[in-house]
């Protein structure tokens, strides 16, 4: 019994440490992709592109191809490790070997590539914009709109994490349930929200788009960083009409729950209770 008390400790310190780990990793990319590109110049120390060099020229520079390498090279190896750790035949083989701490290692993978991304990324300053709004009153209001906009999506982000169950997607959900003895948490899902969740694990492509895209000015890194990400979320979903079925059905039952919180519907009351009932 001592022994899988201290099991369940340690499971729980690793899980814990982790936790803040992705969010400090977390904050560090909202500051990375939405502020630190919207107000880059409010101080006026520094540059973000050359407009008066020629495209021509640009692309021909030497410094601007190497940060574009190194660029390329960290989201390739933030792509390679999202990728490689949920693929089915290596996330089994982690999962043999790490048990419940599989999806603590795949978040934490993913948090330390995040990091790696931002702590190495090279700004191209060497390059034009591809576009820029530089005069006024557009130079002031169109960093505020963008700001506005980044801040509504990046609450909607965390909205829709709250609701797709963000415990299990974080792997707290994991361990709880490892320490209880209850085994794998997405076995109790209902095989409609586990083929759901199988097709869809990025919840944020719209926001998200909208925080990569919308930007007083796109330097040259930039576009990589967004035409890439961008191209990387769309490859990665593979809904279909009965996910879009499933995910509109519970979406009517959350929206009559929290419309009559002491009521609900026969279907959304009988799905809940079932799910209820597995998960016990």
């Amino acid at each position: 019994m001592a022994s899988v008390t201290i099991r369940g400790w340690a499971l729980c310190t690793v899980c814990l440490l982790n936790l803040l780990f992705v969010f400090i990793s977390g904050a560090d990319f909202i500051r990375f992709v939405s502020f630190r590109a919207i107000y880059h110049n409010i101080t006026g120390e520094t540059t973000l592109c050359q407009d008066s060099i020629p495209w021509t020229v640009a692309l021909k520079d030497s410094s601007v191809l190497w940060s574009l390498v190194v660029d390329l090279c960290l989201l390739a190896l933030f792509a390679t490790q999202h990728s490689l750790l949920a693929w089915l035949p290596v996330k089994q083989a982690l999962q043999s070997v790490l048990g419940a701490l599989n999806r603590t290692a795949y978040c934490f993978t993913t948090a330390l590539a995040l990091q790696v991304l931002m702590r190495f990324w090279q700004p191209v300053t060497g390059a034009p914009c591809l576009w820029s709004v530089r005069h006024a009153p557009w130079s002031v209001w169109l960093p505020l709109l963008c700001f506005a906009l980044h801040f509504l999506c990046w609450t909607i982000i965390c909205s829709i994490l709250m609701i797709f169950d963000y415990p299990e997607l974080l792997g707290i959900k994991q361990v709880y349930y490892e320490c209880l003895g209850l085994g794998d948490p997405l076995a109790h899902k209902s095989p409609k929200a586990q083929r759901f969740l199988s097709h869809l694990r990025h919840p944020v492509c719209l926001e998200l788009g909208v925080v990569l895209w919308l930007l007083p000015a796109l330097s040259l890194d930039r576009l990589l960083l967004a035409g890439t990400l961008s191209t990387y979320l769309a490859l990665a979903h593979s809904l279909d009409k009965q996910d879009l079925a499933y995910l509109c059905v519970q979406l009517k039952s959350k929206m009559y729950l929290f419309a009559e919180p002491h009521r609900g519907s026969p279907s959304a009351v009988t799905e809940q209770d079932d799910s209820n009932h597995k998960e016990k």
